[in-house]
């Protein structure tokens, strides 16, 4: 027993649970029918409503639906819009933060003001706005999260570049005449990447619960659909009567998958700033 704590104390318990979090999940995304090889939109009416089983695992759904399979075949869609909307945050982001950081006095004012801008709005109620112009819908929901994450990643983004171009070797690379492309592609950019990575695997994970919130309010995926925040969304009519597992396993497959993300993401920036990098 003593041999087993000396084990969890040397070993990182929480980096272990997060990566086969994520094995299980990628292995769901990529081939789903191994993990539940059922049909996610099969209904079943007198199978309605059941508790969890050994017959269920996790219950099923008003339409005998089994929600054990209805998560695993959910996690594409889940996954992949965060993924999404993580993507088109980070490259808006990244685009405004870059100008900030390596163009004239001017335009870092005015990219900053526009930052400060996208600050002034909380997340989540950014992604309402976006959606109100363009109405609800699995595409219009990815862009509101992207969007709404973008200031955020432009921020970051521009404290890095500068703080990478006044380092010594950007200096070094002064001295020695190199070019603007050179000190931008070969120095500037490498040495942005990692903390950049990091910061994207922290934002999946709340991509992916913004987007379920969208789905949830009705504004993002919607039912028969088995997209996470569209089955919360179908559940949670179904509480009050004390069908309890409707909402619960999809909640905590979001959770667990943010988690993941979030403790991946926070080794990846140690291990970054132990290298000297900048995060």
């Amino acid at each position: 027993m003593s041999t087993f704590l000396r084990f969890l104390r040397r070993c990182d318990l929480p980096l272990i649970l997060a990566l086969l979090t994520l094995i299980f999940f990628t292995l769901a995304i990529v081939a789903p029918s191994l993990v539940a090889p059922g049909d996610p939109y099969a209904v079943d009416p007198a199978a309605g409503m059941q508790a969890p089983s050994t017959a269920h695992l996790l219950g099923t759904d008003e339409s005998g639906r089994d929600i054990y399979t209805r998560i695993v075949w959910g996690t594409r869609d889940s996954v992949t819009i965060g993924l999404l909307a993580t993507a088109i945050g980070l490259g808006l982001g990244g685009l405004l933060g870059g100008i900030a950081a390596l163009g004239p006095r001017w335009v870092d004012w005015v990219c900053s003001r526009l930052i400060e801008v996208g600050f002034s709005f909380p997340g989540i109620l950014l992604a309402l706005l976006v959606i109100a112009l363009t109405g609800p819908g699995v595409t219009p929901a990815t862009i509101a999260v992207g969007l709404s994450t973008a200031p955020g990643y432009a921020r970051v983004l521009r404290g890095t570049m500068r703080a990478v171009a006044k380092s010594p070797y950007v200096e070094a690379d002064l001295i020695l005449g190199r070019s603007a492309a050179h000190r931008l592609f070969r120095t500037i950019l490498p040495n942005t990447f990692a903390p950049l990575f990091a910061l994207a695997t922290l934002g999946l994970g709340q991509a992916i619960v913004w987007a379920s919130a969208l789905a949830f309010l009705g504004l993002g995926a919607a039912p028969p659909s088995p997209e996470w925040g569209a089955m919360l969304s179908a559940g949670r009519t179904y509480l009050i009567t004390g069908n309890w597992w409707l909402t619960v396993f999809p909640g905590t497959a979001i959770v667990l998958v943010a988690i993941a993300a979030t403790v991946i993401g926070r080794r990846i920036q140690r291990r970054t700033r132990a290298r000297g990098g900048v995060a």
